[in-house]
């Protein structure tokens, strides 16, 4: 074979699986924005047993055509404290079924309408402005380069029967099933996308370039190379978070040397299905990873919580998760005492605003050490704090419609303002981090004075922060007087502080860069002392006759 033949199966290849992957990914993007925060409403929704996370698995990624969202989402939603690790097992179980719907559309032999698809697609983007229809036609527009590229690598690899090394490799893999295994995995690492090796096994298998028993083992692998995804996403995450893309690693792992032990009888089952069904060789290999997974699923389900118990043995410790979801607001007490309710809305508000005290602690602690756990444990609050306060607002506007005595609609009306105070206060903190974020990216430095001076703006906020909460939870008027005579003390420091940092600046001794971190972390703290005295001012309000 000449070097000009090497050369265009090597262009063709590459380009058709640059062209695949770029299908792949638009599609899943143009269904993920149609489906938008459905996703992650369904996952919350339906992963109460075990049976339903699979169900919801299977679905979310048969929909978005990737099994790495659904995981890295589910990954996710540990981490944030939506999920348990528990319900995470069923989720990613499905997931690995649900990623088989790409071979069973790669399967469908309409390669030759790519272009009139890509056309399509196109025409839905750029002629219409409605949002769900440019959705849609990215969508389209991913399917036809999905086919397009899958053309192309056809082409590629046709020329490969020709090449001896190539005949040598599919021999060996023949005779040395883990070899092809290792194959699959490696190749699925490097494009990060398993249902990418899927259809380039897809093409060899249809190209007559490999035997069914050598390409059975390359799809055991791809499903331990698929993995890669979740574990990355789970790097520097929560505990359950790593268990959960541990499970995945596990799962996948399990499921590839029990069918390795059965690979003759799966085989024969497989050329089963393909005379039974009189399938051709695309659609074949996408019956089997669809019967493959859904087989392992069956069998590794009944030992979820075994899987669980290995899991956490393997990764043991404690785990601090931010709960996102209210604790205390049950919807029957809104019908029957809603009294009651209102105390336990109280509660929920409570709980928010020792959220926000611990957010505020760890992005003071992170401008200090710059440990990224830091950082992420404060954006992961203020996560919390927006579904929070969502969730209390919506159970408050329930209750607004209840008969209250003076005192207790006063009440209601001081919860009402605070839960938007509390999340305020979350979304200053989330500046602060992103703005020492920009000093280490940037390499801004600050001088000792300033950050000396920050961290005593700090403190003083802290204090303010916890005295509000508490005042609340009290409804002491003490406190509350306390909280606004701190406040003033804020104000001031940050008048000072500004003056300060002007003197420094003309001096030389800081940089514009570093003032204008400075000037925005003490106005973020200076915000923050302004709603935790509007907390404190509810409850002066609420004790005033």
């Amino acid at each position: 074979m000449t070097e000009v033949d090497i050369q265009t199966i090597v262009f063709e290849f590459i380009g058709g699986l640059g062209i695949f992957l770029f299908g792949i990914k638009y599609m899943g993007d143009g269904l993920q924005k149609t489906a938008g925060d459905r996703l992650r409403e369904t996952l919350d929704k339906f992963t109460g047993s075990p049976l339903k996370g699979v169900l919801a698995g299977t679905l979310i990624t048969a929909l978005v055509q990737s099994s790495s969202t659904t995981t890295v989402l589910t990954v996710g939603l540990v981490n944030a404290g939506f999920m348990t690790f528990r319900q995470a097992i069923g989720v990613i179980m499905g997931a690995n079924i649900g990623t088989t719907m790409t071979a069973f559309i790669i399967g469908v032999d309409v390669k030759e309408y790519a272009l009139p698809i890509i056309a399509l697609g196109s025409f839905l983007i750029f002629f219409f402005k409605n949002k769900r229809v440019t959705y849609f036609g990215q969508t389209v527009f991913g399917l036809g380069s999905l086919f397009l590229g899958l053309e192309i690598m056809d082409g590629g690899l046709k020329p490969l029967r020709g090449l001896e090394a190539f005949s040598d490799l599919t021999l060996s893999m023949s005779e040395n099933p883990i070899l092809g295994v290792v194959i699959g995995a490696v190749f699925t690492v490097i494009v990060q996308s398993s249902s990418a090796t899927i259809g380039i096994l897809q093409s060899l298998y249809g190209e007559g370039l490999l035997e069914l028993n050598a390409a059975l083992p390359v799809l055991f692998g791809d499903n331990i190379g698929t993995t890669i995804t979740a574990v990355l996403a789970a790097i520097g995450t929560s505990i359950a978070a790593r268990r959960a893309a541990f499970v995945h690693v596990t799962f996948n792992v399990l499921g590839a040397t029990i069918f390795l032990f059965l690979l003759k009888p799966y085989t024969l089952y497989v050329v089963y299905l393909q005379d039974k069904l009189n399938l051709d060789n695309e659609m074949t290999i996408a019956f089997a990873h669809g019967s493959f997974n859904i087989a392992n699923t069956v069998i590794q389900f009944p030992f979820i919580a075994l899987l669980a118990y290995l899991v956490t043995k393997l990764i043991p410790g404690e785990d601090t998760i931010v709960e996102y979801k209210p604790k205390h607001l049950d919807p029957i007490f809104i019908e029957q005492s809603p009294s009651v309710a209102l105390e336990q809305a109280k509660e929920e508000v409570i709980r928010m605003g020792d959220y926000a005290y611990q957010g505020l602690e760890a992005t003071g602690q992170y401008l200090n050490n710059r440990q990224r756990k830091d950082a992420d444990y404060a954006l992961q609050i203020e996560g919390a704090l927006n579904n929070l306060d969502k969730e209390i607002t919506n159970y408050l506007v329930k209750l607004s419609g209840t008969s209250f005595s003076d005192f207790e609609s006063t009440k209601h009306s001081a919860l009402m303002d605070s839960v938007r105070d509390i999340e305020r206060i979350g979304d200053h903190f989330e500046n602060i981090v992103e703005l020492v974020d920009y000093q280490i990216t940037n390499k801004v430095d600050i001088t000792e004075q300033a950050l000396e001076d920050l961290n005593e703006m700090f403190d003083l906020t802290l204090v303010t922060v916890k005295q509000a909460i508490d005042a609340l939870n009290t409804m002491d008027r003490e406190s509350a007087l306390a909280v606004v005579q701190k406040e003033n003390q804020i104000d001031q420091m940050e008048r000072t502080y500004r003056k300060k940092h002007i003197i420094r600046l003309n001096e030389g001794a800081c940089s514009g860069t570093a003032g204008i971190v400075f000037v925005d972390i003490i106005s973020n703290l200076e915000r923050i002392g302004d709603h935790a005295v509007n907390i404190a001012e509810e409850v002066l309000g609420e004790k005033q006759p």
